[in-house]
């Protein structure tokens, strides 16, 4: 059923040699009047010739006559009609073959029979006229040679009847020879039609099946219409599709099977029936298919095609089912716009939704602001608990977001553990503060990943554009960044609003790599020795090497501030060798007892290199391995292309010393214990300071500490003792060795050099009895007030239970105070000291520092300061 107008398809008619066959038949018919008229001259002349006899006409000439003219008007009138155009077959040539040589029979016959019984001149002018209507006759038939022929033989038929005399019969034949050659010449012309017809027939074969191959392969299929607009053929591969009745589907409307009325696809609808109405053909027009169970789209190109009346027939042309390359560009389009983890919008994307929202539907100014978000301590689970965890993570970190956020805006993955969030016509910062606030603590609770509780925290920055101006995209996400990165700096699991004053600081941080550079290349930096204290002996076992930088205009810079300057400029390479060369060449000159600690950053040991350039150091100053410790953190494990076990055994063969630096900030130090050979553990700091206040679990974290070193075979050090109880309890616990304040700070070559001076005496502890609490170092203007007059201040560094402020000169202890640390922070305060400008408080209650990092700074109106002074 589907297969039968495939043929039409590719010819556009009926078979090539049934069309021409028609089409000159159908000439013949279209030119029979000629005839018509070459015959009635002739027959005018014949009756002439007879002088106009009316004897002439008898029976037989008026019945011959008839019949001849009869038939030449069934020759031209009925076969001009429509219906004889579409009677149109095999049949038809064979008929108006016997139709026209019955004609020129009975022409024959009616003209000779006028003439054959007058006078010889009579019957030789009818015999010329018979002759020349011949002509005529041969030249409106002459494609068809058989015809030819066959028209001849009947003339000289008729003329043997109606003469009853052979001789007439055989000179109609004298144009035999000429025809003969007229045939030889045709027969050329009919050659190369038949090898043009069978070349067109191959063609036509070849090319019904590459459209039978083309519609298998499922990327097209063809369709045909009747003048209504009916299906006539469609390809079974479309019907096949759709999971339709293939018996339903012809004599259907098309528009009905591809476009459902009233539904999606009624635009398409009106589309493909507007140009039906029309006439006109259309490409590529996208529909929608409403029989198919599933949702599918189709693209369709067809065009009119007409008979050769030029009467409308209906149109034809080919479709193509684009649902899967729709669900391919959605598909594509999903990947190209929201992340694949979380399915959050991507960087590119919540980028464009950015700027969309900072330039509104009218192309002014809109109020926009931006979160920048980071995942505090992230990357820590990633690397101890695997990725596959970590990416769970994210996912429920992402949805936990998403609801947090809700309506007010859109949020977006930017890669790792880093979002965004877009909030259009959010501008308030007390508004902005409850979101941020709320986004903290939702992702700040715990989460169950695969049977392990995870704690993770985030800090938020924020750029606010008022709609005023188009500060530009690019410009409000480093602002945020900026704030981010502000509040990863000052503790974490904050937010911060960005301000001018952190422009500033990115500004003076660039200055500071670039002058780090310098004093790298100008031999700016220095190296102090902090010493290390066998606990049993009390004397000095080692030196930890530490770098220093003396700016010359800005003064000493603390490590904390140029180190990671260092580690993301890439300097730290340069530094990290340097330290390691200048601390061997000077401990090559202590007494052979004495070991060097040189800390290595995860880049340097993660270079190749790295070994090499130790035992290059070694050789250089004559140090003995065994006498250089590598402190290492356990950071470089996390490096999943990092062979470390390789580097250390490189360095081990060396024969160095190896140290794990920061023990117990991870969460997999017990497998590095396992496999790497450490020959000592450096407790953290984070556990010795206030281990030895009340109620503290510190102690306990390092008494299981030591007894793992000790059941390892491997020393220990106490980092950041401060304080005689926090020594006696290092000492108590049985650590081996101890590094801190209490017996001293960093200090230069030459002092190092005296105090080893002195190597079999005994070392005394030097610092506080007890352990304070911790301080938070900041610096803010806050307000005090007393006796009704308020007086500005800076505070220096805070702890929950006092402060050091800076601004109030010689004020005598015991003064109370009410100190405005921020916006709806107040405590009263008692003074303990004051040195010049200098004054230590004591809070009469303990205050949140959480609460005080997130405060923003009070607003004050200042008195007068003379008289506290008084």
């Amino acid at each position: 059923m589907f297969g039968q107008k495939q043929s039409d398809l590719v010819s556009g008619e009926a078979p090539a040699a049934g069309l021409l066959s028609a089409r000159s038949l159908l000439a013949i018919c279209a030119l029979w009047p000629i005839v018509m008229g070459v015959r009635s001259v002739a027959m005018l002349l014949a009756f002439a010739a007879t002088g106009f006899s009316l004897e002439v006409m008898t029976v037989p000439f008026m019945v011959t006559a008839t019949l001849s003219m009869l038939i030449d008007l069934w020759i031209y009138l009925p076969s001009r009609s429509d219906r004889a155009r579409h009677t149109v077959g095999n049949r038809f040539p064979n008929l108006l073959s016997g139709v026209v040589c019955a004609s020129s029979t009975s022409f024959a016959f009616a003209l000779v029979s006028l003439v054959a019984d007058a006078s010889e001149a009579s019957i030789l002018v009818g015999m010329m006229a018979l002759l020349g209507a011949m002509l005529p006759t041969l030249a409106v038939i002459v494609p068809h040679r058989t015809m030819m022929f066959v028209v001849s033989m009947a003339t000289s038929l008729g003329v043997l009847l109606a003469s009853g005399d052979l001789r007439f019969a055989v000179g109609t034949l004298v144009f035999l020879p000429a025809m003969l050659l007229v045939a030889m010449i045709r027969s050329k012309d009919d050659r190369e039609e038949e090898a043009a017809l069978d070349q067109q027939k191959l063609n036509n074969e070849r090319a019904r099946y590459l459209l039978s191959d083309y519609e298998k392969s499922g990327r097209g299929w063809f369709w045909e219409t009747d003048r209504h607009g009916r299906i006539v053929y469609i390809s079974a591969e479309a019907v096949t599709a759709i999971e339709a009745d293939p018996g339903t589907i012809i004599g259907q409307p098309l528009s009905s099977v591809i476009c459902s009325p009233g539904a999606e696809g009624g635009g398409s609808e009106r589309t493909f029936n507007f140009h039906f109405s029309a006439r006109t053909a259309f490409s590529d027009l996208a529909v929608r298919v409403a029989q198919s169970e599933e949702e599918r789209a189709w693209s369709l190109s067809g065009a009119p095609f007409y008979n050769e009346l030029g009467q409308f027939v209906g149109f034809r042309g080919h479709g193509t089912d684009l649902t899967e390359v729709r669900r391919s560009h959605e598909a594509v389009t999903q990947l190209a716009r929201y992340d694949n983890l979380t399915g959050l919008a991507n960087r590119l994307y919540i980028k464009e939704l950015f700027e969309k929202a900072l330039i509104g539907h009218r192309g002014e100014p809109s109020p926009c602001s931006l979160f920048l978000l980071d995942l505090d301590r992230f990357k820590q689970v990633n690397d101890t608990l695997g990725h596959p965890i970590g990416d769970a993570l994210l996912k429920q970190v992402s949805e936990r977001l998403k609801r947090t956020i809700g309506e007010s805006g859109e949020v977006g993955r930017l890669g790792g553990d880093e979002f965004q969030v877009v909030l259009p016509g959010i501008i308030s910062e007390d508004r902005l503060a409850d979101i941020a606030r709320s986004v903290i603590v939702n992702l700040s609770h715990p989460y169950m990943v695969e049977g392990n509780q995870i704690v993770i925290g985030a800090s938020v920055g924020i750029a606010i554009a008022d709609g005023l101006q188009h500060p530009g995209a690019e410009t409000l996400i480093r602002n945020a960044d900026l704030a981010l990165y502000s509040a990863k700096e000052n503790g974490r699991g904050i937010w911060r609003f960005y301000s001018e004053d952190m422009h500033k600081v990115a500004h003076e941080r660039r200055a500071l790599e670039g002058e780090l550079r310098a004093a790298l290349q100008a031999g700016g930096m220095s190296v102090a020795y902090q010493p290390v204290i066998n606990v049993a002996s009390e004397t000095i076992s080692g030196f930890e090497a530490l770098a220093r930088w003396n700016h010359p205009v800005r003064g000493p810079i603390s490590p904390g501030v140029f180190v990671p300057i260092a580690e993301e400029s890439g300097l730290i390479m340069q530094l990290g060798e340097w330290v390691l060369r200048t601390a061997c060449a000077d401990a090559a000159a202590w007494p052979r007892q004495v070991r060097i600690a040189v800390n290595v950053s995860p880049i340097q040991f993660a270079d190749p290199a790295f070994p090499s350039i130790v035992l290059n150091a070694l050789a250089q100053s004559g140090l003995e391995p065994e006498r250089l410790e590598l402190e290492i953190t356990e950071s470089v494990f996390l490096d999943d292309k990092l062979d470390a076990t390789r580097i250390f055994e490189r360095l081990k063969g060396i024969g160095v010393r190896l140290a794990l630096d920061d023990f117990g900030t991870g969460y997999s130090a017990l497998g590095y214990l396992r496999t790497a050979p450490f020959d000592k553990i450096k407790i953290d700091q984070s556990f010795v300071r206030g281990a030895a206040q009340a109620g503290s679990t510190n102690s306990a974290i390092i008494r299981s500490i030591v007894s793992l070193a000790e059941a390892l075979n491997m020393e220990t050090t106490a980092e950041g003792a401060e304080t005689v109880d926090e020594l006696e309890l290092i000492r108590s616990l049985g650590c081996s060795h101890v590094q801190g304040y209490i017996y001293g700070k960093p200090v230069g070559l030459a002092e190092a050099n005296e105090r080893l001076a002195g190597l079999d005496s005994h070392v005394e502890p030097i610092g506080h009895k007890h352990s304070r609490e911790s301080r938070y170092k900041v610096l803010r203007t806050i307000g005090i007030y007393h006796d009704g007059y308020c007086y500005p201040a800076k505070i220096k560094n805070i702890s929950p239970g006092g402060a050091l402020i800076e601004g109030l000169w010689d004020v005598p202890p015991g003064t109370q105070f009410e100190v405005a640390l921020g916006a709806n922070i107040k405590v009263r305060a008692e003074v303990r000291w004051s040195i010049d400008d200098r004054t230590g408080l004591q809070f009469e209650m303990p205050i949140s520092l959480e609460r005080f990092r997130q405060s923003s700074p009070p607003q004050i109106s200042t008195g007068s300061i003379e008289k506290l002074r008084a």
